[in-house]
């Protein structure tokens, strides 16, 4: 699998198109789909694996999924960010998001 078409997978599961991912990670909006034919400038491959939440090797193809998640997700941020909260592979719909962003600031303002 080329790095291309490994973001385009992980992408989908996400439920981000292309263009998308690249603006989140302040890319041109074509910039991704060149990548199918030149390799990716470091810089900007590392930007987009922030993006997604994996690992640059991950992209690449020298580390695998189990291991490839290296930052602590941001609820409150992935809730709010269209496309970014999933269940079973699904995004989330608004409705939703903002149930559970309601009941996250329930909790944790109980608790304080």
């Amino acid at each position: 699998m080329t790095t291309f078409e490994r973001i385009n997978e992980l992408a989908k599961k996400r439920g981000i198109g292309l263009r998308a991912l690249a603006s989140k990670a302040g890319l041109g909006e074509t910039t991704i789909y060149g990548w199918k034919k030149r390799t990716p400038d470091s810089s900007k491959l590392e930007a987009v694996a922030k993006v997604l939440g994996v690992s640059v090797d991950y992209l690449l193809g020298t580390e695998d999924k189990s291991s490839a998640t290296k930052e602590p997700v941001d609820l409150d941020k992935a809730l709010s960010e269209e496309g970014m909260a999933m269940f079973d592979g699904k995004p989330l719909s608004e409705e939703y998001k903002k149930a559970l962003l309601a009941m996250l600031r329930a909790n944790k303002n109980s608790g304080e």
